[in-house]
C-alpha cells in the first residue's frame, strides 16, 4: 500500500529538487531502505515524462568492497559508475543507514583512495557539475537513536522537515542573502565564550532551499580567509568518520586555528585539522533556519539546517562562496543560539540580525518558525548531554566530513541551485 507521505516528497524531489523534464534521465540511487520510496520516484518521473533508472545500494557490501580494494579495483569501479552517470541529466541520492558507524575502521588510505578514484570522477567532477541532483537522507532505527526519539516519533519528523513548503522559504530567504551581499564585518557572540569577528566582504552568498539537499533550509558564504579572530565554541554533538566528538572549542587568529579542544578525542581531533594547511582555515560561514529542525542528531545533513542555528567550517570553500581555502576536508560544525542552549547573536555590520535564534529586523521574520506555523518550542528537546550555558561545558558540537578531494568543490550552478553538498 502507498504512502502519501512518499509520494508527496517523491513530488517534491521531480518536480521543485532536480526539475526532472521530459525525455530526462535520473537516476536514483538508493542505500539501506526499503522499495517502496523508489517506487514513488520511479512513477514521479514517468509522470514527468522521464526515464528513471536505479541503483540499489547496501552499506555491509559497500564496506566489504571498500576494505583492502585495490586502486585497479576502485579505479574500473568508477569508470564504470561514471560512464552511467554521463548518461544522466539528473541524479536523487537516497541515504539510509542501518549503522551509522557502519564504515568506521576502515583504513584511512583506502577511505581517500576511493574519494580520489571513485567519488572525484563519478561524483564531483561528473554529478555535481553535469546532473541536478539532489541528495538526501532517509529515516532509520539508526537515525531514530541518535534523535532520541521513537521510529514512529522520527519518521512523523522527518517528514514534516522534508515536505514542507519550500517555496515558501525561497522567498523568505531573499532579504537574509541581500544583507549578507552587502555585508562587511560579522560578529558571532555567545553562547558562553564564544566571541568571533571575521569579515565576508566581497564573498558570494548561496540561498538553499530544497534543490539539492532535503531536508534544507539555510544561506551560507565564507569568511575572508585570514579575518577570523576571537573564540567559537560549539554545542552540537559530531560524528566524524565514525568518531565521536563533542564540545569542540576552537580559538582564531589571523584565520587560522591556533588552538583547538575537545570533551574526548582531542588529540583526533587536532589530526584532522592537522590534515593539511587549509584545514585550520575555514571555508564556510551559514546560518540555518528550518523551522521543523530542533537539535542535533549527528547528521549532518540535518544539523546544519537546525532553527536559530549557525555553522562555521574548516577546511575547503565551495567554488561558487570561494575565499581561496583549500583543502582535503570541509566540516561542518554546529552552534545553535536559541535561548535553552543559551542564547547568542548574529551582528552584521554592528546590526543585530539574530539574537536567541529569531531574527529581528521585519525583512526576515519570514524565517522565523512561527511564519511556517511552527510554534516554538516544539520538537526542541536538545541532547540530554547537551549543557546549556557556560564556557566549558557548552554541549557538544556537530559536524559532518565531506570526503572531497583536496580542490574547490565543484562550482554550484547558481543561488538557485547550489551545490551545498554532495554528500
Amino acid at each position: 500500500m502507498s504512502d502519501p507521505r512518499h509520494q508527496r516528497l517523491a513530488e517534491i524531489l521531480i518536480r521543485h529538487s532536480v526539475r526532472l523534464k521530459k525525455g530526462e534521465n535520473v537516476l536514483v540511487e538508493a542505500f539501506d531502505l526499503d522499495e517502496s520510496m523508489v517506487v514513488e520516484l520511479v512513477r514521479e518521473a514517468r509522470k514527468a515524462g522521464g526515464n528513471a533508472f536505479v541503483a540499489w545500494r547496501n552499506n555491509r557490501i559497500l564496506r566489504a568492497l571498500d576494505e583492502n580494494a585495490s586502486d585497479e579495483n576502485l579505479r574500473t569501479w568508477g569508470d564504470i559508475d561514471l560512464y552511467q552517470m554521463k548518461k544522466m541529466q539528473a541524479y536523487i541520492g537516497l541515504r539510509g543507514s542501518r549503522n551509522v558507524s557502519e564504515l568506521a575502521g576502515v583504513a584511512a588510505d583506502r577511505v581517500k583512495a576511493k574519494a580520489t578514484l571513485y567519488g572525484k570522477p563519478v561524483h564531483f567532477e561528473q554529478r555535481v557539475n553535469h546532473t541536478k541532483w539532489c541528495v538526501l537522507r532517509w529515516p532509520t532505527p539508526s537515525m531514530a537513536q541518535l534523535a532520541e526519539m521513537s521510529t514512529e516519533a522520527f519518521e512523523n519528523f522527518y517528514f514534516d522537515v522534508c515536505t514542507l513548503d519550500y517555496a515558501k522559504m525561497d522567498a523568505a530567504v531573499a532579504p537574509l542573502a541581500a544583507r549578507m551581499r552587502k555585508a562587511d564585518k560579522v560578529h558571532l557572540k555567545g553562547p558562553g565564550d564564544t566571541d568571533l569577528r571575521f569579515s565576508i566582504r566581497k564573498i558570494s552568498v548561496i540561498p538553499c532551499t530544497g534543490s539539492h539537499n532535503i531536508p534544507d533550509g539555510e544561506c551560507f558564504t565564507a569568511p575572508v580567509r585570514d579575518s577570523v579572530e576571537g573564540v567559537i565554541h560549539f554545542n552540537t554533538p559530531t560524528i566524524y568518520n565514525g568518531i565521536s566528538f563533542s564540545n569542540i572549542r576552537l580559538e582564531f587568529a589571523k584565520g587560522k586555528v591556533v588552538k583547538a579542544s575537545a570533551e574526548a578525542n582531542e588529540k583526533e581531533l587536532n589530526a584532522i585539522l592537522d590534515t593539511d594547511e587549509g584545514a585550520r582555515y575555514v571555508g564556510e560561514f551559514a546560518i540555518g533556519f528550518n523551522p521543523y529542525i530542533r537539535s542535533a542528531m549527528k547528521d549532518i545533513l540535518f544539523d546544519e539546517k537546525i532553527a536559530g542555528s549557525l555553522h562555521f567550517t574548516p577546511g575547503r570553500a565551495y567554488e561558487d562562496a570561494d575565499n581561496g581555502n583549500r583543502s582535503e576536508i570541509h566540516w561542518d560544525l554546529v552552534l545553535i543560539q536559541r535561548p535553552e542552549y543559551g542564547g547568542g547573536t548574529i551582528s552584521f555590520d554592528g546590526e543585530v540580525i539574530r539574537r536567541d535564534g529569531l531574527f529581528l529586523p521585519a525583512d526576515l521574520k519570514g524565517l522565523n518558525p512561527d511564519a511556517f506555523g511552527v510554534r516554538t518550542g516544539v520538537s526542541s528537546k536538545p541532547a540530554k548531554s547537551s549543557a546549556r550555558t557556560g564556557a566549558a561545558r557548552h554541549s557538544k558540537s556537530s559536524a559532518k566530513v565531506e570526503a572531497k578531494p583536496g580542490t574547490a568543490p565543484a562550482a554550484k550552478p547558481g543561488a538557485k541551485r547550489p551545490s551545498k553538498a554532495a554528500r
